[in-house]
């Protein structure tokens, strides 16, 4: 019988695995250094923020994998063996494998800072980062401050839970506007002032230069580059991004880049081996969107693929329009298409705000076609079927924005707001 071993339990290893029952009867194995089962790794922050047990995370009950005949196997791979298709672990236990995929997904971006190893620094992607939270940062009198480095997703996450717990919290972003490089100035500026407004210290245009150690190696403060201002601290946050977690395969016969490269097909440079998910990097971009995407979804939709060519189906991965959702403490985010920080070029924005400063849109066009490109939305929810129709297709801007109503996840609060942004719209930008 064929062994096909998965190297991680995320969402993209999970999916593979169940996709590939669906289709087969091969014996399949999951491996994984980081937890028993399988949990959603969104759902962390609520648990240390007191909404769910970690239980709460599992979406499947632990007979699940047995009655499905779904191996796991706890351990640390050291390193592959490819040409005898070996798995080799960290405490000295083999596993040989018929097909291989590897979907280890990311690591918190550490980058060389003294001190970024101590005690009391963590990231905010892992269970063990939760574990640690816990014990560093139980509530104000263990922890009396926290300082997060790095303006992205998960630093506001991290944010959000201690300030669930009214720890104090300093934020260290290098950019001169929260996630500036990602989001149009109208909405950055939006969320600097709403981080603010919840008592978090936001420092921009700083950056980490060291973390101070204590006589028992535990981080006792930081030190800011720019000007060598020491913040006393318990806890230190590294959010500034992520990255593959692939240091286990630099010495294999493995291609890899930033990480495993991988053609459309999610195949390797070797026989029978696969990456999916965050570690995987698409030799070329496809369209606009990036070689490597940490995304909950996409690593879903590879584990879908790669499972249909692992059974005789070999088909091409081709995710559709980009879509993401986060929170900025107590504003939903959500972007559909593209909507870049800067507009591309013979693109332009339309930007409409609330004057309650917690709800905003900005629509992306093209001026010469008129092309609807994507639209980020905060505070107000909307439908992503509906702009996933209109993208493949390629509405006018005009259309969507006279038909915003369609689109709307709950109408009977959104009616005032939708008559605001068409008249503001119409005022400045309508195109016909």
């Amino acid at each position: 019988m064929e062994h096909i071993v998965i190297i991680g339990n995320g969402i993209s290893g999970v999916t593979a695995a169940r996709h590939i029952r669906k289709l087969s009867d091969k014996k399949i194995t999951i491996v994984s250094a980081e937890t028993d089962y399988f949990f959603s790794r969104t759902a962390l922050m609520y648990v240390y923020m007191g909404h769910m047990k970690f239980e709460h995370t599992q979406p499947y009950e632990n007979w699940f994998w047995e009655k499905n005949k779904i191996n796991l196997k706890k351990g640390f791979v050291k390193t592959i063996e490819s040409k005898s298709k070996t798995l080799h672990f960290a405490d000295g236990d083999i596993l040989q494998y018929d097909k291989l995929i590897i979907a280890t997904g990311s690591k918190p971006n550490k980058f060389g800072w003294p001190g970024q190893d101590l005690d009391g620094v963590m990231g905010m992607y892992h269970k063990q980062d939760l574990d640690n939270l816990e014990k560093y940062a139980p509530n104000n009198k263990v922890c009396k401050r926290a300082v997060i480095v790095g303006g992205g997703l998960i630093g506001i996450e991290l944010a959000e839970m201690l300030n669930s717990r009214n720890i104090p919290v300093t934020f260290l972003v290098r950019e001169d506007s929260f996630w500036n490089m990602v989001l149009p100035e109208g909405e950055s500026q939006m969320i600097n002032r709403h981080i603010k407004k919840h008592h978090i210290d936001l420092r921009l245009g700083v950056n980490l230069k060291e973390i101070l150690s204590d006589k028992n190696g535990r981080a006792k403060g930081v030190v800011i580059a720019e000007t060598g201002e020491v913040i006393d601290c318990d806890v230190v946050g590294l959010t500034a991004g992520v990255s593959p977690n692939i240091n286990f395969i630099k010495d294999s016969d493995i291609e890899t880049g930033r990480g495993v490269k991988v053609n459309r097909f999610l195949e390797t440079n070797i026989k029978d081996v696969y990456a999916i998910g965050d570690c995987a990097e698409q030799h070329e971009a496809i369209g606009q969107r990036r070689p490597i995407e940490a995304v909950w979804y996409t690593g879903r939709m590879m584990g879908e693929t790669v499972a249909q060519t692992i059974c005789d189906n070999r088909i091409e991965y081709k995710p559709r329009h980009w879509f993401n959702s986060a929170k900025f403490l107590d504003i939903e985010y959500q972007t559909y298409g593209w909507v870049f920080a800067n507009p591309k070029e013979n693109n332009a924005h339309f930007h409409w705000k609330h004057e309650g400063d917690t709800k905003c849109i900005t629509v992306e066009y093209n001026t010469e076609t008129n092309e609807f490109l994507g639209i980020n939305t905060f505070g107000i929810r909307m439908r992503h079927e509906t702009f996933d129709k209109w993208l493949t297709e390629k509405r006018g801007v005009d259309y969507v924005m006279n038909h915003l109503a369609d689109a709307n996840f709950d109408p009977e609060f959104y009616k005032t707001f939708e008559v605001e942004i068409l008249s503001a719209y119409n005022n400045q930008l309508q195109t016909v």
